[in-house]
């Protein structure tokens, strides 16, 4: 996959996406990297570390946050993006589904929009992806952030999910995002129960379907602190076993925190798979 000039190894091998989170009010680090310094240390940390994405948020998606001003979410990330532009060599993704957010990533330097509402929060997201030759992640989410858990009934898990993501593609190539450019996401944790989640990730590969890269976000989330009874900060075996899961069942792209274990998991599971 081209993205500017990086070249992502989709199919070549598992590939990682970094998660750092310049917001105040993240589930698993709020706050920590607010400072420009500091969260420009910690992509390079990652990517030293194995990363091939660093995916930037300014606004925390956990259940029942509420949205912030795109002037604010702005403020957040575009100066570690421009930052990180000049200093880093892998593709910098935005965590955002606000088209004026987006705009402003991309011309500082982001490649990716990982946009949890999948084009459908901004009816100017997917002409602007199309725009600066971007990549897309389109994730499927019942709801908001702010009400995604209050109603979790589903008919069929895999067809709403699946018929969701169809929807989202079409979006995205009719407004001209290169299809060679679109990742799809089934959104972990998003509007979904435990038994939900531990369901799409045994048959992930049901995704497949849809002929796009999966990419795949468990990182210590609440259903593994539901199995494992652990704090949000003693997560990471519970994660790795996901990881390894996800993988195994068919993942392009792994989202974490914890770069540098997760990246070993991925190795090792490659290796077995033959990937």
């Amino acid at each position: 996959m081209k993205l500017g000039k990086h070249t992502l190894p989709i199919g070549e091998r598992t590939c990682i996406m970094g998660v750092l989170n310049v917001t105040p009010d993240s589930f698993s680090d709020g706050g920590r990297y607010a400072d420009l310094d500091q969260a420009v240390e910690e992509a390079l940390k990652m990517a030293a570390n194995g990363a091939d994405i660093i995916d930037i948020g300014g606004e925390s998606s956990r259940p029942g946050s509420r949205p912030v001003q795109a002037s604010e979410e702005i403020d957040r990330v575009v100066p570690v993006i421009e930052a990180l532009a000049k200093k880093i060599n892998v593709p910098l993704s935005v965590d955002t589904y606000k088209s004026e957010v987006a705009r402003v990533a991309l011309a500082g330097g982001a490649t990716i929009v990982n946009d949890i509402r999948a084009l459908k929060g901004s009816v100017e997201m997917a002409g602007v992806i199309s725009e600066f030759n971007a990549g897309a992640v389109l994730m499927h989410m019942k709801g908001s952030p702010e009400n995604m858990q209050e109603d979790l009934r589903y008919g069929d898990l895999f067809e709403e999910v699946s018929g969701y993501l169809a929807e989202a593609i079409v979006i995205a190539e009719d407004a001209g995002i290169d299809p060679e450019k679109i990742i799809i996401d089934p959104g972990i944790g998003f509007g979904k129960t435990l038994e939900h989640n531990l369901l799409l990730l045994r048959d992930l590969r049901k995704l497949k379907q849809l002929g796009k890269p999966i990419l795949v976000g468990a990182s210590r989330k609440s259903f593994i602190g539901s199995i494992t009874d652990k704090d949000v900060t003693d997560r990471a075996f519970g994660t790795a076993a996901s990881v390894a899961v996800a993988i195994m069942n068919g993942a392009d792209i792994i989202r974490v925190h914890d770069v540098s274990e997760m990246s070993d998991v991925a190795r090792v599971v490659d290796a077995i798979t033959g990937a």
